[in-house]
């Protein structure tokens, strides 16, 4: 009979083929689509393009965001209890992929309503739209779970997931613009409604194709009994969880605040038009395009050292340098859109592997609260962990319109009061590099190092050996 130390190294080794690695990355490509172009654009829209008033956001955005709070836990729940040939996560791919592109449309499709239908419309399809969000986000991130018993090839694999999400964020930083302006024909409204059409199409199909070609490898023990209760008392004595949850909720809240900022922040603060400067592209939508690479470019060189280095300690580090970049736009003086671009990679280039370090934990913590509780609830760690990005994004995207009303900002007035520019530069650098800061020493207070959990694997693997394995097609 092999010993734990064997069975141990047998999961490390077992590595996916590339075609499953793509396959899974393409999944969040496809929630990249319209996840980053809300984080980027939607204020921007909802405010400059459709003409709803910055005021009426700071109830609207945190309301819907709050309904849909606890749906990521109702999902999560219903995930863990699902069995079905294709296994637990991989069904809600399959039939929520065309409701979530539609929704993710009717979002930018601009209705020539009034004042009030125009709020009315963007509650309802904000919140379907969440919902939606939930149904293909929960099972999807849940997979990373069970798609290896291996802590470091789940960590691989959250690699290449994170370069399919930061592939979309640099997508939408280069294309979203000039779709607009080409598509529109001098309408913003259509351009967006145009551009969302596609990008609606594109992320349905590639949401099947990550159907198509993952599985499922990791199955709860055999002697489980569900109980909602319990388990969800469990999660909260998962302290592991809990620092997770809040170094989550801090990153993307810094997330949110500086992409809904960003062009608020070169229109009125750097006095950037849209004018072209290179390759028919304005500097706002290079500044963008420069992040996305950043992120891309990080997330790709975690790859190669995936396998070797302490998720915590680095992913801390990076957070840190992250901070600092943001800090320094505070002080960079206008007109030196350079030395902005260069300190913008930087800052993406340690936020990019940060993020998918912190989802390879959540597998990790999956892997912890089996080891203590002899019960995996994959699908509830990863949906409640989901509620992180939707807080993140309410905090963050909360304060974008607050820092507009209370600062001044005028919409349409292309010369804003000091104030005014002074609230938007705060919410572009002190924001963010308050939020990444927190972020760090959260990461710092997190209590598993690689040394426990490669215990913890080992114990699993002693635990699991005499288990017949079952892999659902």
């Amino acid at each position: 009979m092999s010993s734990p130390q064997k069975s141990a190294r047998d999961a490390d080794n077992e590595r996916l083929n590339p075609g499953e690695y793509i396959g899974y990355a393409l999944g969040d490509t496809a929630s990249g689509f319209f996840f980053q172009t809300f984080n980027i654009f939607l204020t921007y829209y909802y405010v400059d393009v459709w003409g709803i008033p910055a005021t009426a956001l700071l109830w609207l955005l945190p309301s819907v965001r709050a309904l849909g709070a606890f749906d990521d836990v109702i999902m999560g729940l219903l995930a863990d209890r699902t069995n079905t040939r294709w296994g637990k996560f991989r069904p809600y791919l399959l039939f929520g992929a065309i409701p979530y592109g539609i929704c993710g449309y009717l979002m930018f499709a601009g209705p020539d309503f009034g004042p009030r239908g125009k709020i009315v419309y963007a509650f309802v399809t904000y919140a379907l739209m969440l919902v939606s969000y939930t149904v293909i986000n929960v099972p999807y991130s849940a997979m990373l779970g069970v798609i290896s018993p291996s802590p470091r090839t789940r960590t691989v694999a959250s690699t290449c997931r994170f370069v399919g999400a930061f592939g979309a964020a640099f997508l939408i930083s280069l294309f979203v613009r000039p779709l607009v302006k080409h598509l529109g024909g001098g309408s913003e409204i259509r351009g967006f409604q145009f551009t969302m059409a596609i990008f609606a199409v594109v992320s349905v199909a590639l949401i099947l194709i990550t159907f198509a070609t993952t599985k499922e490898r990791v199955t709860p023990p055999p002697e489980q009994k569900t109980n909602a209760r319990e388990e969800l008392g469990e999660l909260f004595k998962n302290w592991p969880w809990v620092v997770l949850l809040i170094a989550s909720i801090f990153s993307n809240a810094f997330s949110a605040l500086r992409s809904g900022s960003t062009i608020f922040y070169f229109k009125y603060v750097q006095g950037y038009g849209s004018a072209p400067v290179l390759w028919g592209l304005d500097r706002t939508t290079l500044f963008l395009t420069s992040g996305a690479l950043g992120l891309v470019l990080g997330t790709v060189c975690l790859g190669p050292i995936a396998r070797k280095i302490d998720k915590k300690y680095y992913a801390a580090a990076l957070s840190l340098v992250t901070s600092i970049c943001f800090l320094s736009f505070f002080f960079v003086p206008r007109g030196q859109f350079g030395l902005m671009v260069a300190l913008n990679i930087l800052a993406q280039f340690c936020a990019g592997p940060t993020s998918a370090l912190t989802w390879a934990l959540y597998a990790d913590v999956a892997d912890y609260g089996e080891f203590k509780y002899r019960r995996r609830s994959t699908g509830l760690i990863y949906s409640a962990s989901l509620f992180s990005i939707k807080s993140g994004i309410l905090i963050g995207g909360f304060l974008v319109p607050l820092f507009l009303a209370q600062f001044g900002y005028v919409k349409g007035v292309e010369t804003q009061t000091a104030r005014a520019l002074l609230g938007i530069a705060i919410a572009f650098s002190l924001g963010p590099a308050l939020f990444a800061l927190l972020k760090f020493v959260a990461l710092l207070i997190y209590p598993l190092d690689q040394k426990r959990v490669d215990e913890i694997e080992r114990t699993l693997a002693a635990r699991r050996k005499t288990i017949p394995e079952t892999q659902p097609a």
